[in-house]
């Protein structure tokens, strides 16, 4: 089986799903999310990312109210600087656009020095007000923070953005690509195939699935009906660690997720997710797009990975969103009550605050948020069947075993920005060749104790990261920036402490969320 089986599966299922006139794509935006889509009243569905949206209303999702000084429109040059596409066409029945995106930035940690160089092509458009299309290819040198850089020749991958290979002996060389199609052919019906990334939830952080790990190629189906609104996708992972025997491939696995979000009254939102990992084989009870797959796993003899879970939401105000999140891997009730700390409990939990125009300043946005996993969720008895993807989670960044608090602020005058991010975490980590559970891609046969598993099972570490950041937009349109930042990580326990600081200055562009809080 492959991944061309699951675009056959789109015509057993025709649910309705929603859109708006000339409906486009809009990137996951979980660090500084737009005040419109979570007013009271707005029928959206801000929990699945991406979203479709019509473009007329949110064209730039970030900063689409930005004036426009006489100056800056004067000329072909400063209309592709400042306020347009490098080539943009639109018509009545169609529009298409396209961009060069720089990432190039260089830093100093300590003498030594940190440098990207990403030449990106974007393009992107719509046909009609049902058909819209995005593309981005790109090629990457660089040489990064030393915890960046452990982090790629452990896990042989730069951060979210897939595999690479060494430049000049201490940097790397690596491209990155992804797409998606999407066909709304009525009011109730959204149709997406892609190889990119997707996000459930309202938080910072998702612990159902996030756009941390590596692009994967995906076919989903969008469905609104009055206040609910229903999600199928069919996706295909990869595991670096092994190759078929007799191939060249990395070896496949399968997932395919559920996600079923009413929007109970104008500010409370409740969603249910599920999601099964399976190996390859012909399994077409996988690919009925109905909740409630676990009966049909436990009658196959469960040998696939579940994951279910609940997310909400609750606008509080036009400026205040409060919202949650429960993952559940695993667990026993009689275990759970008794407080023993048996390992197969694997839960997670979040809940966070989102203000926009704090204490009544426009475009002063912040958001409080607290994580936690318990050990040895998202692992599962075989390496392949982690909830994984390219050696990354497709949850949290951590994997599991830890507890962590997230603040962010973020604040826009005119053309300047100002990004502060706050971490504190803490985790156990494996010692002595033992699984304390952190690691998802350790087999849980391997685990270290069935009972006082507890978060912080391991060496007990303790995390910090700092991160500012100060920017003048250029370009709206491709998030064209100039970009000042300052960053300091200190990881530490009883056996080492690990300081990391630096500095970076650079031109970048794009609304790619690119994660090294970590």
């Amino acid at each position: 089986m492959n991944f061309r089986f699951l675009v056959s599966a789109f015509f057993v299922w025709a649910l309705p799903a929603c859109a708006l006139a000339q409906s486009s794509l809009l990137p996951v935006s979980n660090t500084n999310p737009d005040k419109a889509v979570y007013s009271p009243g707005e029928k959206v569905h801000t929990s699945r990312g991406p979203l479709v949206l019509d473009s007329a209303r949110h064209d730039s999702i970030l900063y689409k109210n930005l004036p426009v000084k006489d100056w800056q429109t004067k000329n072909w040059f400063f209309r592709k600087l400042f306020t347009e596409h490098l080539l943009e066409v639109k018509k009545d029945d169609y529009e298409l656009y396209l961009d060069f995106l720089p990432d190039m930035w260089v830093g100093k940690q300590g003498d030594r020095t940190i440098w990207n160089n990403t030449r990106e092509l974007a393009v992107g458009g719509r046909i009609g007000e049902k058909f819209s299309f995005n593309a981005n290819v790109s090629e990457n040198q660089g040489k990064y923070p030393l915890y960046v850089d452990a982090y790629i020749r452990a896990n042989n991958v730069i951060p979210g953005r897939g595999n690479t290979k060494i430049y000049k002996e201490d940097g790397f060389d690596f491209s990155d690509a992804s797409a998606n199609l999407s066909y709304t052919p009525t009011e109730y019906l959204n149709i997406q195939a892609g190889y990119g990334k997707n996000f459930i939830g309202n938080g910072y952080r998702s612990l159902l699935l996030s756009d941390f790990a590596y692009n994967y190629p995906y076919l989903k189906l969008n469905g609104t009906l009055g206040p609910l609104s229903y999600s199928v996708m069919w996706a295909q992972f990869q595991d670096l660690e092994g190759k078929l025997e007799g191939d060249v491939a990395y070896n496949k696995k399968y997932g395919v997720f559920h996600y079923l979000d009413w929007n109970v009254n104008d500010r409370l939102s409740l969603g249910l997710f599920e999601n099964i990992i399976w190996e390859p084989r012909t399994e077409w009870s996988y690919f009925i797009p109905l909740l409630f797959l676990r009966p049909a796993e436990m009658k196959n003899g469960s040998p696939d990975k579940v994951l279910i879970g609940l997310n909400g939401s609750y606008k509080i105000s036009d400026g205040f969103v409060a919202y949650g999140q429960g993952a559940i891997n695993e667990f026993t009730f009689k275990e759970v009550f008794a407080g023993d700390g048996y390992w197969a409990n694997k839960l997670g939990g979040q809940i966070g605050l989102r203000a926009f125009d704090l204490f009544e300043v426009a475009n002063l946005n912040a958001t409080a948020e607290f994580n936690t996993v318990r050990p040895y969720t998202y692992s599962a008895r075989r390496r392949l069947m982690a909830y994984g993807h390219y050696n990354e989670p497709l949850a949290h960044p951590y994997g599991a075993n830890f507890r962590e608090f997230v603040g962010l602020l973020n604040y826009r005058y005119k053309r300047w920005t100002f990004s502060g991010h706050g971490n504190f975490a803490q985790y156990g980590l494996d010692v002595n060749g033992e699984n304390y559970g952190k690691n998802i891609f350790l087999d849980y046969t391997t685990r270290k104790d069935d009972y006082g598993v507890k978060i912080g099972h391991g060496l007990k570490t303790d995390f910090l990261y700092m991160n500012a950041t100060f920017g003048f937009l250029l370009n709206p349109k491709n998030n064209l920036r100039l970009e000042l930042g300052a960053t300091l990580r200190r990881e530490s326990n009883s056996e080492f402490t690990n300081r990391n600081r630096f500095i970076t200055f650079g031109l970048r562009s794009s609304f790619k969320n690119i994660y090294w809080d970590f």
